[in-house]
């Protein structure tokens, strides 16, 4: 069962003014489909289908070899390109959405050792077609370890983190739906009427910009003005 889908967990941290972040580490093959499928619809290239495969030999393998267990792990991974997809209405009409399928077998003799592939199929300049096929041979808790450091001091550092706006009288900490630990997740957790960002180059920059504001520097400017 994915914690994340649980409303009433959500409301219990937000009372208890806890923090709770959001659904599955993303450590391998999900980050890159984030990086592949932002630089796509950010080039004007339009996925049209995205097929997952992964087999592994693992404990999480065998725990998602259950439909049950699956399932959860399915959305996770599948929901990771939607804001991507909806951020360009001139590619997609309503509704509109690249087929994408993901596929995760149970491989005892592999261990660790994730095999992912994946394959992106787009449309191009005149009804061509592109497609783009990835092996990833991902080393599945070697990938994760370090991620679960980061996740404890990124907690930990927001809990000390205040900020108020000009027209408040008093600071105030981050809301315990911690939107900083996006960058971590498969399916991020963010407060009601909150904009869900999975771009990876997006949740690095909002970490990068929230680290600079904390010793008094300025958010990073793309635009660079002063040398136009």
């Amino acid at each position: 069962m994915s914690i994340g889908n649980l409303a009433g967990l959500i409301d219990l941290a937000i009372r208890r003014n806890s923090l709770i972040g959001g659904d599955d580490f993303k450590s391998g093959q999900t980050k890159m489909k984030s990086v592949l499928v932002d630089f796509l619809v950010g080039a004007g290239i339009k996925p049209t289908a995205i097929v997952s495969y992964n087999h592994l030999g693992n404990n999480d393998g065998m725990n998602l070899s259950a439909p049950q267990t699956f399932r959860s792990k399915e959305i996770s991974k599948s929901n990771v390109v939607d804001d991507m997809v909806s951020s360009n209405g001139i590619l997609y009409g309503p509704g509109e959405h690249p087929d994408h399928v993901v596929v995760i077998k149970y491989v005892p003799y592999v261990g660790d050792s994730k095999r992912a592939l994946d394959e992106y199929t787009s449309e191009i300049f005149m009804g061509g077609q592109n497609t783009i096929v990835l092996h990833n041979t991902c080393e599945d808790s070697l990938l994760a370890a370090p991620i679960i450091l980061d996740l404890v001091l990124l907690a930990e550092l927001s809990t000390r983190i205040q900020l108020k706006s000009e027209a408040e009288a008093k600071f105030h900490s981050f809301h315990p739906v911690a939107t900083i630990l996006s960058y971590l997740s498969k399916a991020p957790l963010v407060p009601p009427g909150t904009p869900v960002v999975n771009a990876l180059s997006k949740q690095r920059a909002m970490l990068e910009n929230i680290l600079r504001a904390c010793v008094g520097l300025a958010p990073e400017n793309n635009m660079i003005l002063e040398y136009k």
